[in-house]
C-alpha cells in the first residue's frame, strides 16, 4: 500500500466512499436514543466486515458509545473491544505538532525560524522554509510515501538520516507558503528537529511531555519488534476476502505516522489538549486555527453549519483511523478501524451527526421520490469542487445521473425536498448530493455530503 500513513484528508475526492446524512433540522434526543441509534450506525457499517474495529463516542462527561465490532485477529478470534490497542497513522502528526509547540514555550525554538537553523546539513533550496510551514502542509516539500519505489524501499528499516537523504533528493514542488500540500515528509523533518532541539529521542520526548503526565499508559511509538498485548492485526480486502496486510517498517512512518494506542487514551488526549492540561492557551490557539487547506498544526480545522470541529485521520497498511472533537461542546467521536477500506469516514462522520442532535438515513433506509422526468433537466451541468475535479450531472435514460472526474457515471435517486433543497441519493456508493437554487429558483451550485459538506459552484 503505496500511500503509508497518509491522512483522511478534509476532502476526500472520491464518490466512491462518500457518506451520506440526511441532516433534517437538529433535535435533542435523550442521550440513550442517540446511543442506540450510534450501535445501528456502526452495526449497518460492520455487516458482512465492511467494518471493524473500536468505537468511543463522548458527549461532555456522557459515553454514548464504547464498544468493539468485528475482530481484532482472526487468527486467534479475537473480538474487537474498548482496550484494544491499534496503529494510528496520521493521528501521529498531532502528537508531534504538540511536541513542537511545547518545545517553543520552553524557549528553544520558534516556529517561525527556517528549518535551516536547526538542521543546517537541509539543502539551500529549503532556506525559506520554516517550521510552521512544515506544520502545516505548506512547505513544498514532496510527500515520499508517493514515489513510485516508496514500498520496495519502506519494507526495510531505514535511518532517520536516510530518511532525511531521500526527501531532501526531491526539489521542491510549489513556493514555501504558498499553497496547502499534504506531505508526511514535513512531519519526518519535525521529528528530527525535536530531537536536535531537546538532545532526546522522539519516542522518549512522546512519553515524558504527553503521554505519561496524561495517563495514557496504552500508546506509544510502534516498532517492527515490539511485543503488544491486545494489539489488533491490520487487513485488507483482496478479491472480496480479507487477508492481513504487510506492513512497511515501522521505522519509516515515526513522528507522522508510527504510534498506537486505544479510544479511551485518545479520549484521555482530547480532554487533556483542550483541557488545559498539555498546551498554554496561545499555542492551542494556534494549533487550531486553520490555515490553508484548512489545516493548523496538525490537525484539520473544519467550521460546518456553525460546528467548529478539530478532526484528522490516519491511514497505515490495515488500518483507517479518525479522531473528531467538537471543542465547544466537548464531543468526541473515535473511530479506529484495522481493516484498509471506505467506511472509515462514513462511520465517523455519521456518529458525529448523531451526537450533535441530527438525524442520518442509513443505505436501506433510503426512499425513491417521485420525479417528473422533465423535471429533471434544471439539476444538469457542471459543478466545480476543487481544482481539476467536478461533477457532471446529466439526465440518462433511467433519470438523473452523476459522475465525478475519471470516474464512472452513477444513478441518482431522488430524495424530495428538505430544507427548501432538492435532495438525491446513489444508493450503490451511499452518496447524497444536495441542490441550492438561487433567489429566483434557478440551482447555481450543490453540496457535496462526504465526510462533512462541500460546495460546488455550477459553472
Amino acid at each position: 500500500m503505496r500511500t503509508a500513513f497518509a491522512a483522511v484528508s478534509a476532502v476526500m475526492l472520491c464518490v466512491a466512499t462518500l457518506g451520506a446524512q440526511e441532516k433534517g433540522a437538529p433535535r435533542d434526543p435523550r442521550p440513550a436514543d442517540r446511543a442506540a441509534r450510534m450501535d445501528e450506525v456502526v452495526t449497518a457499517y460492520a455487516k458482512d466486515n465492511g467494518f471493524m474495529g473500536s468505537v468511543l463516542v463522548v458527549d461532555g462527561d456522557t459515553v454514548l458509545l464504547n464498544k468493539g465490532y468485528g475482530m481484532a485477529s482472526l487468527e486467534w478470534s479475537q473480538p474487537n473491544a474498548p482496550d484494544v490497542k491499534f496503529r494510528l497513522g496520521s493521528l501521529t502528526k498531532q502528537f508531534t505538532a504538540a511536541l513542537v509547540l511545547l518545545l517553543q514555550q520552553d524557549g528553544k525554538l520558534k516556529i517561525e525560524d527556517p528549518v535551516s537553523k536547526y538542521l543546517p546539513e537541509v539543502p539551500a533550496a529549503w532556506a525559506k522554509i520554516t517550521l510552521a510551514n512544515l506544520l502545516g502542509h505548506t512547505s513544498g516539500i514532496p510527500n515520499f510515501t508517493n514515489e513510485k519505489d516508496f514500498a520496495a524501499w519502506a519494507s526495510s528499516e531505514h535511518t532517520h538520516a536516510e530518511e532525511l537523504a531521500r526527501i531532501t533528493a526531491k526539489p521542491l514542488e510549489f513556493e514555501p507558503g504558498s499553497k496547502f500540500e499534504y506531505s508526511n515528509s514535513n512531519y519526518e523533518v519535525l521529528g528530527m528537529v525535536i530531537e536536535k532541539v531537546s538532545g532526546k529521542t522522539y519516542e522518549s520526548q512522546l512519553h515524558e511531555r504527553l503521554l505519561d503526565p496524561l495517563g495514557m499508559t496504552d500508546t506509544g511509538l510502534d516498532s517492527d519488534t515490539l511485543v503488544l498485548p491486545k494489539r489488533a492485526q491490520g487487513y485488507m480486502r483482496d478479491h472480496g476476502k480479507l487477508v492481513v496486510a504487510r506492513s512497511e517498517s515501522l521505522s519509516i512512518p515515526w513522528a507522522a505516522g508510527s504510534m498506537y494506542s486505544t479510544t479511551g487514551d485518545l479520549l484521555k488526549w482530547e480532554h487533556g489538549l483542550f483541557g488545559a492540561k498539555v498546551l498554554s492557551e496561545e499555542s492551542l490557539k494556534r494549533m487550531t486555527t486553520p490555515g490553508l487547506g484548512d489545516y493548523g498544526l496538525g490537525v484539520f480545522v473544519r467550521n460546518t453549519e456553525g460546528v467548529r470541529t478539530v478532526v484528522h485521520g490516519g491511514g497505515i497498511e490495515g488500518f483507517n483511523t479518525s479522531l473528531a472533537y467538537v471543542p465547544e461542546r466537548r464531543i468526541a467521536v473515535i473511530v479506529l478501524c484495522n481493516m484498509n477500506g471506505g467506511a472509515i469516514g462514513p462511520v465517523s462522520d455519521d456518529l458525529m451527526q448523531v451526537a450533535l442532535g441530527r438525524t442520518v438515513m442509513l443505505p436501506p433506509e433510503h426512499k425513491p421520490v417521485p420525479i417528473a422526468k422533465e423535471d429533471l433537466q434544471k439539476f444538469a451541468g457542471v459543478y466545480d469542487l476543487a481544482p481539476g475535479f467536478a461533477l457532471t450531472i446529466s439526465v440518462g435514460p433511467d433519470g438523473l445521473q452523476g459522475a465525478a472526474t475519471g470516474q464512472q457515471t452513477l444513478s441518482l435517486m431522488y430524495q424530495g425536498v428538505v430544507a427548501g433543497h432538492p435532495r438525491f441519493y446513489a444508493p450503490g456508493p451511499d452518496a447524497e448530493l444536495e441542490f441550492v437554487p438561487d433567489a429566483s429558483g434557478t440551482i447555481t451550485s450543490l453540496v457535496l455530503h462526504q465526510n462533512g459538506e462541500h460546495p460546488a459552484k455550477k459553472r
